[in-house]
């Protein structure tokens, strides 16, 4: 019997090949093959509706069921939004660290904040790698679980229901920074959004949110913007038709945009605006005044990450699902007054 033909489950009455399978899908019969055989060579739609077809026919591979082991090409994959962000540098270096201790290289894939550029390029690497890290992604969850099934996956910065994950946590932290202005006199904050679709950007805003009732705060939120100095520029257009003493940023480089933009415009940072930024980049020191902000422990994130995901691919699929947090911490400097 060959490859690509096998009983259909209809009592042997009848045979389905490849070809069939490729007429109820919709696509040729080689993409048949890539899907079943190498589900990352196609795109999640394609391979979903071949699966799908697949199981209406009742076709079986036994090409696929007699395919050993995928051999291990001791490289990971590490996708991130925007290699120019200062917050992926410290991430990328914990992460190749232990990546190279534990004997693999690790492959740096840049995206520039599109989700189907991360898409495309996931379809390309996952071949090749023997796990991925995603970080920051700005893919659906259904997405993501769908790569999970095809290779071990560990999401960085975000959590995603039955996927390992790995985070900073971020609403502890914002509450803290809350805390901080509250304790100035300040009772009126205005949160800077960054992308939004960004997972982290939902919890620093619930965790801003949960602080406004805790402290009897008024909050509100500007944006979505950018993640950039530009981002934190245009917010500060917004903020000037509406100004508050006090200022939380989706990031540093949203902060230093911003705080440099209220200064120009005849500022002055703290007495008039406290602002407080989050990653605690090299950056925030080299501003004046100096930023206030939450310090995320990028390096530990970044090697956790990989030890996750070597955990996940040495055992086969087995896997702690509960999501890695780490704490975050408050870093206080010029940017802001003191209670």
């Amino acid at each position: 019997m060959s490859d690509d033909s096998y009983a259909s489950g209809q009592g042997g009455s009848g045979r389905v090949t490849i070809y069939d399978v490729a007429r109820a899908a919709g696509v040729a019969a080689s993409t048949v093959s890539r899907a079943l055989s190498q589900p990352g060579r196609v795109s999640y739609e394609t391979a979903e509706r071949v699966r799908a077809a697949a199981a209406s026919t009742g076709y079986r591979s036994a090409t696929i069921r007699r395919q050993p082991p995928p051999t291990r090409t001791s490289l990971l994959a590490m996708v991130v939004a925007d290699i120019g962000n200062p917050v992926f540098i410290g991430m990328i270096r914990g992460a190749e660290r232990t990546a190279a201790h534990a004997g693999y290289t690790l492959m740096i894939i840049e995206t520039q904040e599109s989700e189907q550029a991360e898409r495309d390029a996931l379809t390309r690497v996952l071949p090749a790698a023997d796990g991925t890290i995603l970080t920051s992604s700005r893919m659906t969850d259904g997405a993501i679980r769908d790569v999970a099934k095809q290779k071990p996956l560990v999401v960085l910065n975000r959590t995603v229901s039955q996927v390992p994950s790995v985070t900073s946590d971020n609403v502890r932290a914002v509450k803290r920074a809350s805390e901080h202005l509250a304790a100035a006199g300040i009772e009126s904050i205005s949160y800077l959004a960054g992308p939004e679709a960004s997972w982290a950007d939902g919890m620093r805003w619930r965790g801003l949110r949960e602080a406004s009732l805790e402290l009897d705060l008024r909050v509100h939120r500007l944006g979505p913007h950018l993640p950039t100095l530009q981002g934190g520029a245009a917010a500060a257009q917004a903020w000037l038709r509406r100004p508050t003493p006090g200022v939380i940023a989706y990031n540093d480089l949203v902060a230093i945009g911003f705080l440099r933009a209220v200064v120009t415009a005849g500022c002055r940072v703290p007495e008039d605006v406290s602002v407080i930024g989050f990653d605690n980049i090299v950056d925030s020191e080299l501003v004046t005044p100096s930023l206030t902000t939450i310090a995320a422990p990028l390096v530990s994130l970044g090697s956790a990450a990989v030890n996750h995901l070597l955990k996940r691919a040495w055992r086969g699929g087995i896997q702690d699902l509960e999501p890695m947090q780490l704490p975050a911490r408050l870093v206080v400097r010029g940017s802001t007054r003191h209670g």
